[in-house]
């Protein structure tokens, strides 16, 4: 459960105002299509990371990709040097847009992320589960355009919502990572302050490459969204899933009545080799205090199934897999075979194929076995799923491992989920995006 901050001293509630949407423009009349990052997956930790250019003078800054974080964060203690940046004074559109409800003062300042009189919010390192208070302030942020084919010029953002972060919340984020990236559903995250600035439809896409040599990408704002070699547009086939608010907030800390700023999909069933796997679905829905249900994490880099649901699914899929010789579980897997014989094909191992079962029977998420399965040694391949315990918040997280090659389309302004399957079915992966031309 997501723990509540509580101040007794240096703060007070800041007064509800109407909702105003600060003043986010771009620098020049030219109007983009969409606009792309691109993400590398880290050799050492297996994070995905991106990259933007902020402050004035423009500078790059390295950030963790974080599917369900709030917001931007950035390390300010760390020579954080900026003509244009401008902290949020209590009670302004940009607290309140930013759901903020703490004010304080700062006695070292005034410097970026200590100034008097300005709102706070919780930055947190998702991979370690650290978080503090750090002030809300506005910055240039510059991002480059796309027309869904090709890289175009970059724009900026002048006035972009993030916070401020501590210099301990960056142990154990991979090296030279300054922050974390939020594409979370929240109204200063990355894909809300890039639509409201550009006028583009709420929506954004990732595809994770599997690879730590080639780029990924995150699209902002609809498709195309065309791959070579054959500039197939995937944004033509994905089926749709609702996408669902948890009422209570999955972040480490929160403001009482918070919402999670997570996305979930409703997931009915399991199936393997399309046979339903046999589990307490009643773990498959989010209860009053915000426990259960299916999210879908970038930070987390396997699936991770409660207990019940975990044992459930690696007995089956071992009943399915029964003539393939079984070797010592090499952690944190608990179910491994011997790679040479099971061979390959076009989708990675000829492993029976896992189905997430959504709003019916017949639209589902059919995870194949270069998802499902991880090298681990050279002779060895791990089911990659992972027991998540038998308290767990949310009974399903869906792993960056089994989204990679997938591209996910998040609809904010239709609440669904659009979902490719595996790319490589069509001949193509997630780092076939042409990053070069006319950039």
């Amino acid at each position: 459960m997501a723990s509540h901050f509580s101040f007794t001293f240096l703060l007070f509630f800041c007064l509800l105002f109407p909702i105003i949407f600060p003043s986010i423009a771009k620098t020049s009349s030219f109007r983009p299509k969409a606009l792309l990052l691109p993400v590398i997956k880290d050799s050492s930790t297996t994070q995905y990371l991106t990259q933007i250019n902020q402050k004035t003078p423009l500078v790059p800054v390295k950030l963790t990709l974080d599917l369900g974080s709030e917001f931007l964060w950035v390390d300010c203690e760390q020579g954080y040097v900026s003509s244009t940046y401008k902290p949020a004074r209590c009670r302004s559109a940009q607290c309140n847009l930013a759901n903020s409800k703490a004010c304080g003062e700062c006695f070292s300042g005034p410097k970026p992320g200590c100034n008097n009189n300005t709102c706070s919010l919780f930055p947190s390192n998702t991979v370690t589960h650290t978080s503090t208070i750090g002030e809300l302030a506005q910055d240039v942020v510059a991002i480059r355009s796309t027309d869904g084919s090709n890289p175009g010029r970059v724009v900026s953002v002048p006035n972009f919502l993030f916070t401020c972060g501590s210099s301990f919340l960056l142990e154990g984020l991979a090296s030279g990572v300054k922050g974390i990236a939020g594409l979370g559903r929240t109204k200063i995250g990355l894909p809300s302050q890039f639509a409201a600035a550009f006028s583009l439809k709420r929506k954004f896409a990732i595809c994770l490459s599997s690879s730590t040599r080639a780029n990924g990408v995150v699209f902002f704002g609809d498709g195309p969204y065309m791959f070579l070699p054959n500039k197939f547009d995937i944004s033509k086939s994905l089926t749709y899933t609702p996408l669902f608010i948890n009422p209570v907030s999955t972040a480490g800390t929160s403001f009482e009545g918070e919402k999670s700023a997570e996305y979930f999909i409703g997931v009915k069933s399991i199936k393997i080799n399309e046979k339903a796997v046999r589990f307490n679905t009643s773990l498959l829905s989010i209860d009053s205090n915000g426990i259960g249900g299916t999210k879908i994490s970038t930070i987390d880099p396997y699936t991770v199934l409660h207990t019940s649901i975990y044992n459930a699914v690696v007995n089956a899929f071992m009943k399915a897999l029964a003539k393939v010789p079984r070797v010592p579980a090499v952690a944190p897997f608990g179910l491994c075979f011997r790679s040479s014989n099971l061979g390959s094909t076009r989708v990675g191992p000829p492993v029976p194929a896992i189905d997430l079962v959504l709003q019916n029977d017949k639209v589902f998420w059919r995870i194949f076995g270069a998802n499902s399965m991880v090298q681990v040694k050279k002779d060895v391949l791990c089911l990659g799923f992972v027991d998540g315990g038998v308290e767990p918040t949310t009974s399903i997280v869906i792993g960056a491992h089994q989204l990679e090659d997938n591209l996910l389309q998040f609809d904010l302004a239709y609440n669904r989920l659009g979902f490719s399957s595996s790319l490589l079915f069509t001949q193509t992966t997630c780092s076939n995006f042409n990053f070069t031309a006319n950039a």
